[in-house]
């Protein structure tokens, strides 16, 4: 009797135990066909996720501060457990997330080099200016570009000059502040200006955020998939994991792009957003199948051979070195203009997504993704940046309210 008293909890801890293994991480369906699981009210969030709700609405206030439309999503241990929106911003809105495409253009470089094995033999390792991969390059204008690598276009150290009036870091130092690039006699076609970009440095010799060099990349993509990195992202992604209406920036104001701009434009819903970044917290897996290898992501979570001048690994700002002082060392995000970010933290089960931007992001011409905004009330059609601190010293920078809402987030896990 003593035996068979003790055989029934163990029979019962087996058999949990077995359930537990079947039931294996959560991966939400799609929102049309219920989402992301949610919890009913504080104290279920709390208990269940350890994240103190006042706090995140604290994050919240302080995210309206930053950018004219936007909201804040957080998932923890795969619930849902804020999403709030200002202005414009909604789940079903489509703005163009700037340079957080960069982030997709190189997880698609991910997905292509594991497909395409044979034709990158060198992985990231593979030079690109060649008759191979870019003959529209040829003939190089600078010999220097013979040696860059797609690791180095991925890490923005490929030595192509930065946008705008960008510096060039050296050892985490600025070195070259870049003037105005002269005009070019005739105007080069969108490929042709990402092909053309001077180099300021020798390929691994430097930093420097250049939106071509992704571009580059994405030519790269083009070339070997024969087709658009939206479209390739499409099959390898968005249709697997249940995304809902999307699309990538097709239009510079009122002049239609070639192709997609592997600098940025992505466009999806917010909670697609979180699906993404939820993807990489699963190393690549989603519902027992590795949509994107489990060590390039690995590659994107940490300082990268191929950028040792600042702490960015393929396209993804990385926090090895404590520089984003209240958030763990394992998180990575990528930012884009008008204070749009995704954060993966790994260490707390945790993604952030960081709505963001402004007009022109939501105007639907930019991505010829149809758009009602008749929930919007037009208050924050004058808005204009708040001070940041009780000195008002001037609005919330980009970077600044991107990285204080991470942190600010991150001190919400109370335990």
């Amino acid at each position: 009797m003593q035996l068979r008293r003790q055989s029934r909890p163990v029979g019962l801890l087996l058999a949990l135990a077995s359930l537990a293994v079947a039931a294996g991480p959560y991966f939400p369906p799609p929102d049309s066909q219920g989402g992301w699981r949610t919890l009913k009210d504080r104290d279920s969030v709390l208990k269940t996720t350890g994240i103190d709700l006042g706090r995140l609405d604290q994050a919240f206030e302080y995210a309206q501060r930053s950018s004219q439309h936007g909201g804040l999503l957080v998932v923890r241990h795969g619930y849902l457990v804020y999403e709030k929106y200002y202005g414009k911003g909604s789940r079903m809105a489509n703005p163009t997330m700037a340079s957080v495409g960069k982030a997709y253009v190189s997880i698609a470089s991910g997905i292509m080099l594991a497909e395409f094995k044979d034709k990158f033999p060198e992985g990231l390792d593979t030079k690109v200016f060649n008759e191979r991969y870019l003959p529209e390059a040829l003939p190089l204008d600078d010999p220097a570009k013979a040696e860059i690598r797609l690791g180095h276009l991925l890490g923005m150290g490929a030595g192509l000059r930065g946008d705008g009036v960008n510096a060039g870091f050296v050892n985490g130092e600025p070195s070259v502040k870049f003037e105005s690039a002269p005009r070019p006699a005739a105007p080069l076609s969108q490929d042709m200006a990402a092909l053309r970009i001077p180099m300021w440095t020798k390929p691994g010799g430097g930093y420097s955020y250049a939106s071509g060099s992704p571009h580059v990349a994405s030519i790269v993509l083009r070339h070997v998939t024969g087709k658009e990195v939206r479209d390739y992202l499409d099959d390898k992604l968005a249709k697997p994991m249940g995304w809902g209406t999307w699309g990538w920036q097709n239009h510079q104001g009122a002049t239609p792009l070639d192709h997609n701009p592997g600098g940025g434009g992505v466009a999806v819903h917010s909670t697609d957003a979180l699906r993404f970044g939820y993807l990489l917290v699963q190393k690549g897996q989603w519902n027992g199948k590795q949509l994107v290898p489990a060590d390039y992501i690995d590659l994107c979570s940490k300082p990268s051979q191929y950028q040792p001048h600042a702490p960015y690994s393929l396209m993804f700002e990385v926090n090895q070195d404590g520089h984003v002082a209240g958030a763990p060392r394992d998180a990575y995000f990528k930012s884009g203009a008008g204070g749009f970010g995704i954060y993966v933290i790994p260490s707390l089960d945790m993604v952030i997504y960081k709505m963001a931007g402004g007009d022109p992001q939501y105007d639907p011409a930019a991505t010829g993704i149809p758009q009602s905004y008749s929930y919007y009330d037009g208050k924050r059609d004058n808005w204009k940046p708040s001070p940041h601190t009780q000195f008002n010293d001037g609005p919330i920078g980009v970077d600044d309210g991107v990285r204080r809402v991470l942190e600010m987030v991150v001190a919400s896990v109370v335990r």
